[in-house]
């Protein structure tokens, strides 16, 4: 009604000021038949009404679909009435949504060819870092270690890449199997075992319950687990020797916990660090920080449909708890 009366109110207003006007162009002229002019006037303004009731009630799906905000894409493809300005929108809409189609289809084909191009390079990078480690082994130190830190370095940031391309598609690249938490966290632990040396902080793993299993996709969850550490052994580097990582149950739901205790978090990041590109103060003490590592984490566990917990004392350490939602998925072995 309200978009009905806006566009029609010149309208209206140009009808009512003819009601004044032609009446007072008799009086003017000589006619005094005050009776008769009330008369024309009322049944002018009769008729215009009645006007303007029948345009609202013919046209009044029109406005409210112009009116009302869609729900989806789709809700374009509707159409209003046969009224030529109604089916002119309808036609408008039509067109308007075969081109974002077409233009979402192209970007979407633009967006594939960039995934296959980053995976099939990671891979393609892989095999020249192996023949570098592998010649790095014949060297003396500490050109040896120097060479296989950086070779290390280098491959997270491989990996970093190729499942940052992969997050977009990652419903379609499921396998969900049982997994053996304490039996991953150790092939995580064997997998950055030079890491934990170069930077002399080591895990200890605390199960307070034997033999947890979830089921969930593995490779995913390798990922998330050796992100968290990474950034754990990072942060903790210079200030103790060792992190924790346990895993207990709270509710029927099983709790992977990792602990350090390094510099800790400022209270002032902790809402952000899991926001894109953000690196807070530490990030900025520590320059190899991109932002991209907890941004990522944050983004497996929500489409792995887990929760994250994020403890933290500046000075003291942090603590990152992965609690797995589907209790119905914890058994024991």
């Amino acid at each position: 009604m309200k978009l009905f009366l806006r566009e029609h109110l010149l309208l209206i207003v140009m009808q009512l000021i003819l009601c004044v006007t032609v009446p007072l162009l008799f009086w003017l002229d000589g006619y005094r038949g005050v009776g008769v002019s009330i008369y024309a006037a009322f049944l002018y303004l009769f008729f215009i009404t009645l006007y303007l009731i029948y345009k609202y009630i013919s046209r009044k799906k029109f406005y409210q679909r112009l009116q009302n905000q869609m729900g989806n894409l789709d809700d374009s493809l509707e159409t209003t009435e046969q009224a030529p300005l109604s089916q002119a929108l309808d036609q408008l809409l039509l067109e308007q949504y075969r081109l974002y189609t077409e233009q979402l289809q192209k970007a979407e084909e633009r967006q594939d060819e960039h995934l296959l191009f980053m995976d099939r390079w990671v891979h393609q990078m892989k095999t020249p870092l192996s023949v570098i480690e592998l010649t790095a082994q014949s060297l003396d130190e500490p050109e040896s270690s120097s060479m296989r830190e950086e070779t290390d370095r280098m491959r997270t940031g491989l990996n970093t890449v190729l499942y940052m391309a992969r997050l977009r598609t990652i419903t379609e690249d499921f396998h969900i199997k049982p997994v053996h938490l304490s039996k991953l966290i150790n092939e995580v632990n064997q997998e950055n075992k030079r890491f934990y040396i170069r930077n002399e902080v080591y895990p200890q793993l605390r199960e307070e319950q034997q033999g947890i299993t979830v089921e969930i996709d593995e490779k995913w969850l390798f990922f998330l687990l050796t992100q968290l550490i990474h950034n754990a052994v990072k942060y903790s580097t210079g200030k103790t020797k060792h992190l924790e990582i346990a895993l207990y149950q709270r509710s029927s739901k099983a709790v992977l916990e990792i602990q350090d205790f390094g510099i800790g978090i400022p209270v002032a990041d902790q809402k952000r660090i899991f926001n894109k590109f953000y690196t807070g103060e530490n990030g900025r003490k520590y320059r190899e920080s991109t932002g991209m590592g907890l941004y990522l984490v944050k983004e497996v566990a929500e489409k792995l449909e887990h929760k994250l917990e994020l403890d933290s004392i500046v000075g003291e350490g942090t603590t990152v708890r992965i609690v797995f939602s589907r209790s119905q998925n914890l058994t024991k072995m």
